[in-house]
């Protein structure tokens, strides 16, 4: 079955920079089309980033446009997500997912 573990979550102060790693497994990740996305507190679930199989094109929210980057190593079975910039009000736990599913999502904070 799906697996997708995240990792690389941590505190940051404002205008810091963090990467997230999302390690799959159980599906043919180099086929797939993967997404980034967060839950900050007491919100919904905001997509921020997906890449195709192959790793062009890339698509962003505006929220994340610029700082944000999304990329894969489809060689790793691992996705990745560059944070540079980072302001309080990405504080969030992010998800990698792939369609429906999302693995346990790793905590950002980024607070003074």
């Amino acid at each position: 079955q799906v697996q997708l573990v995240e990792s690389g979550g941590g505190l940051v102060q404002p205008g810091g920079s963090l990467r997230l790693s999302c390690a799959a497994s159980g599906f043919t990740f180099s086929s797939s089309i993967m997404s980034w996305v967060r839950q900050a507190p007491g919100k919904g679930l905001e997509w921020l980033a997906s890449i195709t199989s192959d790793g062009k094109p890339t698509y962003y929210a505006n929220s994340v446009k610029g700082r944000f980057t999304i990329s894969r190593d489809n060689a790793k079975n691992t996705l990745y997500l560059q944070m540079n910039s980072l302001k309080s009000e990405d504080t969030a736990v992010y998800y990698c997912r792939k369609d429906i599913v999302r693995g346990q999502g790793t905590q950002v904070t980024v607070s003074s």
